[in-house]
């Protein structure tokens, strides 16, 4: 008798020979591209970067089942494939526990703590992007390539600079590792001829943002503009591997070319409307949220069910309540933040202008100069100088002046961006011969009990009655020098932020004040 026909199991009783494993083999395969010419173009470090975002999203997954004591889940793949991904999404230059951090969060936060692969709700590398540009964000906007910083080609757009389409195109100008569209667009091919996805997503996407673009981008339908969004952004490695990830999209065709199209469309008014141009991380991940009420849409009627009755008891209640409340307390923000904002300027200028009598006690009343609000226009609201003192902004002049009418000083309100946790704010006070009264803070976030301390009165009062061409930040402490500020000690990155904006201040003084 043959034992196999006895042989019970239960379904599914058809098998094949696709497993996850064979599918995350292919996204590394399609990805190559993009890695190889991002390793070539940024260097070793670079590929330290890839390398060490591969190692944490592997060593965590490992880790985590081994003390949840569950099978080990490393050997499918995907822990590999959401470290490629994360590496290639991120800045070429960043230290490297910043890709360290990133896959650990991506494994253990988005997808180990919601039981493993195929049941996180959101994408593990893109939710780990996000987390990396709300906590390091000066890092993760620092896109210098040879030491040199500089905005990304979509920043300089937005501003009215003049960009190369071409090199976007190719990978040559200042972006992420995986910034290739011409590879991420091979790569993306080979991965839908390789089987491992369909081309609703990709297609949907990019004509809902094409078209968005368009119509409300300012540029109607100039080529090179919307040439130039296509190519950056994140949009081609987003609409090919972070939008098509099984796990966190839509299941049926409809399904997939509504969610595509969501997604085109809130990168749309994200890039638009929003203060980043690089934000199709966000449109990504809160499209993901709405994957479950978008698979229920296109489902057809079961036998035996009336018109409507399968799709009544299917609607998902509970997310339209949650949403409808949402949206009325976002209103109910929103009203009160137009009722406040007029008031909230009011203090902002109070803010400011008490700020300005602190490091320019003299004057009795300040007032705008025309030849240094002209030289503060020509900038452009590009940075000083780069190459000397970083991402460094003059956001006005004003001159103090005393209660005879002569000049009693003047006061330069400076943004360095190259603070540890964003923008560093300050006004910096100078008598009539150049000598710096004294700094005052306008807008510092720094980390508490470190970068914060750059607020205080020992690390102010450095600058204040020193004349000086530039100063100097002395990381080692004790300096003797009076134009030697000595750093806060753990907070270097933050403190020499401030140094290079009190330096631009006195270098615009020098230029136009003299």
């Amino acid at each position: 008798m043959n034992e196999k026909l006895f042989n019970l199991s239960s379904s599914p009783h058809i098998r094949g020979s696709l497993t996850t494993g064979n599918v995350m083999l292919d996204v590394v395969l399609s990805l190559l591209p993009a890695t190889v010419f991002g390793i070539y173009r940024y260097g070793l470090h670079a590929f330290l970067v890839i390398a060490v975002s591969i190692f944490s999203a592997v060593i965590t997954e490992f880790v985590f089942d081994y003390i949840a004591k569950k099978p080990n889940t490393v050997t499918d793949g995907s822990a590999v494939v959401t470290g490629l991904l994360l590496g290639l999404s991120l800045p070429p230059a960043v230290p490297l526990y910043i890709p360290y951090l990133g896959g650990l969060f991506a494994i253990l936060f988005v997808k180990c703590f919601f039981g493993g692969l195929g049941k996180n709700f959101m994408n593990p590398a893109l939710t780990a992007r996000c987390f990396l540009l709300i906590s390091f964000g000066s890092i993760m906007t620092d896109f210098a390539v040879d030491g040199v910083s500089g905005a990304t080609p979509l920043a300089a757009l937005k501003a009215g600079e003049v960009i190369n389409v071409s090199d976007m195109y190719l990978g040559f100008s200042g972006s992420v590792i995986g910034g290739s569209a011409l590879a991420l667009l091979v790569g993306g091919l080979l991965l839908w001829l390789f089987g491992g996805i369909t081309m609703e997503i990709p297609l949907s996407c990019i004509v809902a943002f094409t078209a968005f673009m368009a119509i409300f981008g300012g540029q109607g339908f100039d080529l090179k503009f919307l040439l130039a969004h296509l190519c950056g952004g994140g949009l081609l490695m987003g609409a090919f591997f972070m939008a098509t990830d099984p796990v966190t999209s839509p299941v049926t065709s409809r399904g997939q070319i509504l969610y595509g199209a969501v997604i085109g469309i809130l990168a749309g008014v994200f890039r638009v409307f929003g203060s980043a141009a690089d934000s199709f991380s966000y449109a990504i991940i809160l499209s993901n949220i709405l994957v479950p009420f978008i698979d229920k849409l296109p489902i057809p009627k079961p036998l035996g069910y009336k018109d409507g009755e399968y799709r009544e008891r299917q609607f998902p209640k509970a997310a339209v309540n949650l949403t409808v409340i949402t949206l009325i307390a976002g209103l109910a923000l929103s009203g009160v933040y137009m009722l406040t904002k007029d008031t909230i300027e009011q203090q902002q200028m109070a803010a400011s202008a008490a700020s300005y009598q602190e490091v320019c006690p003299d004057a009795d009343s300040f007032s705008y100069d025309d030849a240094l609000t002209d030289a503060v226009e020509a900038l452009g609201g590009e940075a000083y100088n780069t190459e000397q003192f970083g991402r460094t902004y003059i956001n006005e002049a004003v001159v103090g002046n005393a209660a005879d009418g002569s000049v009693a000083g003047y006061v330069v309100s400076v943004t360095s961006a190259d603070g540890f946790d964003g923008n560093v704010t300050l006004a910096v006070g100078l008598a009539p011969d150049g000598t710096v009264n004294a700094i005052s803070f306008t807008e510092l976030n720094e980390t508490a009990g470190m970068g914060m301390l750059c607020g205080e009165d020992a690390f102010k009062s450095q600058f204040n009655g020193v004349k000086t061409d530039a100063f100097l930040l002395n990381k080692a402490g004790g300096s003797t020098a009076d134009n030697e500020i000595d750093s806060v000690s753990g907070a270097s990155t933050t403190s020499g932020a401030v140094v290079n904006a009190v330096n631009t201040a006195l270098a615009f003084y020098a230029a136009n004040m003299q």
